[in-house]
């Protein structure tokens, strides 16, 4: 088993960090992030254990780069990069950390239909039969569209559906 471990170690991390790099880029230039958000999360997890066999396989090797300068740069640099996204992040908690779009989503799911429907230049009525018609049971405006999605038994990204279609 040792052997296999030691075999396959090196080239598991390589196909990993490809597949990593490829949905990675995928990720950021926003090409069919539903097709690689969970690819790219659940293989990045995936890449520790070869990564983990990687590094005991080639451990003196390894240990000769952690006494040299230039690795303690590289980790300093690396650490750095990763800070400049996290500080941001943390210090936006009103949102958790998330993108505004998904804090102004669950505003938009917090409110009534009265409130809705003046946003997006309709009349409650007509925002009401529009939920009516997608299948939603609309107890009266005044209910949150959360409310509505629950007592309906549909998700609430149903409704942010409707809406986005209704917008366009």
């Amino acid at each position: 088993m040792s052997q296999l471990l030691n075999r396959t170690a090196t080239p598991l991390v390589t196909g990993l960090f490809l597949v990593s790099l490829v949905s990675g880029v995928a990720l950021f230039f926003h090409w069919a992030p539903a097709t690689f958000h969970a690819m790219h999360e659940w293989l990045s997890i995936v890449l520790i254990l070869p990564f983990a066999l990687h590094i005991w396989k080639n451990w003196r090797p390894m240990s000769a780069y952690l006494r040299r300068p230039v690795f303690a740069v590289a980790m300093v640099a690396s650490l750095a990069a990763a800070l400049a996204f996290v500080v941001p992040s943390a210090s936006n908690s009103a949102s958790g950390g998330r993108p505004p779009q998904f804090a102004v989503a669950q505003q938009v799911l917090n409110g009534s239909v009265d409130a809705v429907a003046s946003v997006m230049g309709e009349t409650p009525e007509a925002l009401g039969a529009a939920l009516s018609a997608a299948g939603f049971t609309v107890a009266d405006s005044s209910q949150s569209l959360s409310e509505i999605a629950v007592a309906s038994g549909q998700p609430p990204e149903a409704i942010l559906a409707l809406l986005a279609a209704q917008g366009s």
